[in-house]
């Protein structure tokens, strides 16, 4: 297995952590260290957040920094533009990701354009959190994978961790950085496993992907909750004799080119999985990235394993709705067969 981590800082002492309680510390870190971060959003004060994200931070830093908010998704946003650009490090929390549609306008219009807007006279360093994904049995529009919205939004990042190390590392990188980041999590796996993490500060980079395992036959591409999904077909396939590189890209934009290319001109072949919609998808964009750098080293088509073109289904079908390691496990053999 290869672990590939950017690290800026790091503490000798570890502590075993789920990827929610990863959040919990890398956003404690960062109000420790710059008075200028700020926390706001629906319930995140008494109550701690609806998935306890937020949870001893008013106690420890008090109603002034760990702000409850109105039922206002703009206003939320809104709010932490004006805070953003006057010197504040506003860290807004959008409860589900399916509520940040009424949210949509003030990042498309603002959040994203400021920075060019004012020729660089001001920026917005705020980061959105935002719970995504299907697999707890949520109500509708409360399980939507829509990160293509805004990987098609350029002025903002958008990342997306998988395990409790990167999330921890990517929030503190998220709340440094200058530009507005959007930081996606995936609620399946919030509490699915533990983790070694650092205590202290210690940033994972922007914009960069991590192998996680290390493959001559194919490349998998995954995020998120996709990426336990992904290792436990790339398991499966070993057992038939078929090595895969497994890629977990962290950043979904700006997304990274290079250690897509140099895994696939090595395999020749690629799976990528995703539980969004495939129509429009991110993993459209990784087919072009594909084409574009590494078309004539291809032993066969690209095979996608996503979401289906229909709202995310309730209780009963949310399971076949999203892709298993079944399902991507017939796609590895398929490109492999060719």
């Amino acid at each position: 297995m290869v672990m590939e981590r950017a690290v800026v800082k790091r503490s000798t002492k570890t502590i075993q952590l789920t990827m929610i309680q990863a959040i919990t510390d890398g956003l404690r870190t960062m109000l420790q260290e710059d008075e200028r971060v700020l926390v706001l959003g629906e319930d995140v004060g008494k109550n701690g957040g609806v998935f306890r994200a937020t949870e001893g931070l008013y106690e420890q830093f008090g109603e002034d920094r760990i702000i409850d908010t109105p039922l206002s998704e703009a206003g939320i946003i809104g709010a932490s533009i004006g805070m953003a650009v006057n010197g504040f490090k506003p860290v807004a929390e959008i409860q589900f990701l399916g509520f940040i549609y009424p949210a949509y306008e003030q990042i498309m219009t603002h959040v994203s354009r400021i920075r060019m807007r004012t020729m660089g006279k001001y920026s917005v360093p705020m980061v959105i959190r935002a719970p995504y994904g299907a697999g707890i049995r949520a109500p509708e529009v409360h399980s939507d994978s829509v990160e293509a919205l805004f990987t098609h939004m350029p002025g903002i990042k958008v990342v997306c961790p998988s395990s409790a190390y990167d999330a921890k590392g990517l929030m503190i990188a998220a709340i440094e950085d200058p530009d507005p980041v959007l930081f996606l999590e995936s609620m399946r796996i919030y509490r699915a496993s533990r983790e070694e993490v650092p205590e202290g500060k210690y940033t994972v980079e922007i914009g960069k992907g991590k192998k996680l395992l290390d493959g001559s036959d194919v490349t998998l591409i995954a995020w998120g909750a996709m990426v336990p999904v992904t290792m436990k077909a790339a398991e499966q396939a070993k057992t038939q004799g078929i090595n895969c590189d497994v890629i977990d890209l962290r950043t979904l934009y700006p997304i990274d080119k290079d250690i897509i290319a140099e895994s696939v001109q090595k395999t020749g072949r690629a799976v990528i999985v995703h539980e969004a919609h495939q129509t429009g998808g991110l993993g459209n964009d990784i087919v072009s990235i594909i084409n574009d750098t590494s078309f004539l080293y291809m032993k066969s088509p690209i095979e996608r394993v996503t979401g289906f073109d229909v709202p995310v289904p309730l209780f009963a079908l949310e399971d076949h709705y999203l892709p298993t390691p079944q399902r991507v496990l017939k796609a590895i053999e398929k490109v492999v067969n060719f």
